[in-house]
């Protein structure tokens, strides 16, 4: 047994399973999107997760409360950001899309995130990081006309990558404004806060689904689906990305991100018979050779 979990540890293994897991979330949001309203997984998911991180951030808790009385707005932001918003948007849009075009969308995090610095940082964007960004939205446009002209000129847009792309815009700031995080604070203790404060924040509007009528149709497949966004996407997942990056370096584990266009399809397929068209193609490879023109540095 300790042998097998040396061979577990092994970061890149840990990096290639957080993606997956990643990747199962979008297939997850799109699979159930008739039987648990977008608020409640969100809602539902973070709880559990906040639950999961618990035992492991307790023993932190007075720093947390520390960073939570020196710094609440900080946290509270980066909590709606990357809590509340980014994962509800994304469940949204996933009524309306499918998880391909979702996840390809969602490529263009890096590009964003590069975009977001400049105004933020004063970080300005070399010509290569401009080309790169305009190649990734060249590929956006393909995914989101799904290669077809008249779908750009007749403005019939689908509302749910208009979502995911809020959704990417969403966790592009939050991304950015974890360089403000409170520093001293335990991994744990800072996932712990903005578990249990994006669950608040979610709150309301979980109520207002609600009243709206909107239910969870309670049945085997609903219960599994969010025991595990909870379980394993939002809580091991994070854990496992935390451990490969603090081993192998952020520059590193970034690159495995590019695995989830490449999961997240075959998944869709498999499990939602979402056949991929020629267009996520030439999209994904815009997208992709884009962050890498964009990420490329001269020797």
């Amino acid at each position: 047994m300790p042998g097998l979990l040396r061979r577990l540890d092994n970061p890149y293994l840990l990096l290639v399973l957080t993606v997956l897991f990643w990747s199962g979330n979008w297939v997850i949001g799109r699979g159930i999107r008739g039987e648990v309203p977008p608020v409640a997984l969100a809602f539902w998911r973070w709880v559990l997760a906040f639950l999961c991180v618990l035992p492991l951030a307790w023993p932190h808790r007075a720093a947390m409360a520390e960073a939570l009385r020196q710094q609440p707005w900080r946290l509270i932001v980066m909590a709606l950001l990357g809590i509340t918003g980014y994962n509800t948007l994304t469940y949204i849009g996933l009524k309306h899309t499918t998880a391909t075009n979702g996840v390809l969308l969602n490529s263009l995090i890096p590009v964003v995130i590069m975009a977001l610095s400049w105004p933020v940082f004063r970080r300005r964007l070399s010509l290569r990081q401009w080309l790169g960004t305009m190649v990734s939205l060249a590929g956006v446009t393909v995914v989101v006309a799904h290669g077809e002209l008249e779908y750009l000129l007749g403005l019939r847009i689908n509302p749910g990558d208009l979502w995911i792309l809020l959704s990417v815009f969403v966790w592009a700031a939050y991304t950015v404004l974890l360089q403000w995080r409170p520093v001293p604070l335990h991994p744990m203790a800072l996932l712990g806060l903005l578990c249990g404060l994006g669950v608040i924040g979610l709150a309301p509007f979980y109520a207002w689904e609600l009243a709206q009528g909107l239910r969870i149709h309670v049945s085997a497949a609903s219960m599994s689906a969010m025991l595990y966004t909870g379980v394993v996407p939002a809580f091991l997942g994070y854990v496992f990305w935390n451990r490969a990056v603090s081993r192998v370096g952020g520059a590193t584990s970034g690159l495995f991100i590019h695995l989830m266009p490449v999961f997240t399809p075959l998944l869709a397929a498999l499990f939602l018979g979402e056949a991929p068209r020629v267009y996520h193609f030439v999209g994904l490879a815009l997208i992709v050779g884009g962050i890498l023109v964009s990420t490329s540095v001269r020797r």
